[in-house]
C-alpha cells in the first residue's frame, strides 16, 4: 500500500527573456532554496531529486542541485519535453509514496536561447518524427514559419472548422492570460493588451499572431514532497492539491490537434473527480501520466 503524500513546500523565481542573460544555476539555486525555505527542510533531508530541462548537457540537474550544497542526494535528470516537469513530479511522487524516502525534490529549469525552437541532432531520428511526418503528409509544411507555430496553429484551425468559431475567440486567450500576468510578479508580460492589439499584430499561423506565441523564456521552481506520517513527525503544515485524475491516453485519428499534441508528448487529461478526505493529497495515481506519453495518431 503506497504511502500518503504531501506538498511541503514550493519556489518559483520570476520567469525572462533569454536577453536577461539569467544562468540555469542561479535560477535552479534560487527555486530549490525557496522551496526548502517554505518547506522549512535543508537539503539534508532530502532522499531523492528530480531534476527536468530540456536545453542543457546531460547531468546539468546535478551541476544545478550542487549550487545549493552537496549532499550526496540523488539526482535522476528528465528530459520529456513539455513534459519534463511533471514528469520530475510524478517520478518524486512515487518515490515517496513507495516509501523509498521520506522527502523528494522535484525541481525544474530552462535557459532557453532566442529565436524559434530547432532540432539540435539533424543527423539521427528526432523523437518527433513520426508526428511531424504525418503532419506534413496532413497539411504540409509552410516554409518560414516556425514548426511549433504550424503545429498549434494548424490545431487552432482545425478547431475553429469543426466548431465555427472566430479567430477572436483565440485572440481573448491573449487578452485574459495578460489580464492575470499583470498581478503575477513571476510572469514574462505583464503588460495588459487589447483584443484589438492582438489581432492587429503580425500574423504567425493559422488564428495565430505574434502576440498569441511564446517566446523563449528562462525560468525555474521546486517543490518539496513529504510523506504525511513525516510530516505529522516534523510538525509541517504540509498539504496539496487536489488534481484530477486522467484516464490513459488512446490511439486516436490523425489530425492538426492530435499531431500538435503528440509532437510534444502532451495529452490532454479527461477529467475524472479524484475523492480526498480531509487537507487535500497528491492521488495514488499519478495525474500527470497521461502528459507525458505520446499517443501515435492512427489513420
Amino acid at each position: 500500500m503506497s504511502a500518503d503524500v504531501r506538498v511541503a513546500g514550493v519556489g518559483m523565481v520570476p520567469f525572462a527573456t533569454p536577453s536577461a542573460g539569467k544562468r540555469y544555476e542561479d535560477l535552479a539555486r534560487e527555486a530549490i532554496r525557496a522551496a526548502l525555505t517554505d518547506a522549512g527542510l535543508a537539503l539534508d533531508d532530502v532522499g531523492h531529486a528530480f531534476a527536468s530541462y530540456v536545453y542543457g548537457d546531460s547531468a546539468c540537474g546535478q551541476a544545478a542541485l550542487y549550487e545549493v550544497g552537496m549532499t550526496g542526494v540523488p539526482v535522476v535528470n528528465v528530459n520529456n519535453n513539455c513534459a519534463s516537469g511533471s514528469s520530475a513530479l510524478w517520478l518524486a511522487r512515487q518515490t515517496v509514496a513507495g516509501g523509498e524516502t521520506d522527502v523528494a525534490l522535484a525541481f525544474g529549469f530552462e535557459q532557453m536561447r532566442r529565436g524559434a525552437l530547432v532540432e539540435h541532432w539533424p543527423d539521427r531520428l528526432g523523437p518527433a518524427s513520426r508526428y511531424l511526418d504525418r503532419h506534413d503528409d496532413l497539411y504540409g509544411t509552410e516554409e518560414g514559419v516556425p514548426l511549433a507555430a504550424q503545429l498549434f496553429g494548424g490545431a487552432g484551425r482545425a478547431y475553429m472548422e469543426e466548431y465555427g468559431i472566430s479567430a477572436e475567440v483565440f485572440g481573448m486567450i491573449s487578452v485574459k492570460a495578460r489580464r492575470h500576468a499583470a498581478h503575477n510578479p513571476y510572469a514574462v508580460f505583464r503588460d495588459p493588451v487589447t483584443l484589438e492589439e492582438v489581432m492587429a499584430s503580425p500574423h504567425i499561423y493559422g488564428p495565430l499572431t505574434r502576440l498569441q506565441c511564446c517566446p523563449p523564456t528562462s525560468g525555474a521552481a521546486a517543490v518539496v514532497l513529504v510523506g504525511a506520517e513525516y510530516a505529522r513527525r516534523r510538525g509541517l503544515p504540509a498539504t496539496g492539491a487536489s488534481p484530477v485524475r486522467p484516464s490513459p491516453p488512446t490511439a486516436r485519428r490523425a489530425s492538426r490537434a492530435t499531431c500538435a499534441r503528440s509532437s510534444g508528448t502532451t495529452s490532454p487529461p479527461r477529467p475524472r473527480p479524484w475523492p480526498t478526505s480531509g487537507r487535500a493529497s497528491v492521488p495514488r495515481t499519478s495525474p500527470w501520466w497521461s502528459c507525458t506519453t505520446a499517443s501515435p495518431p492512427t489513420s
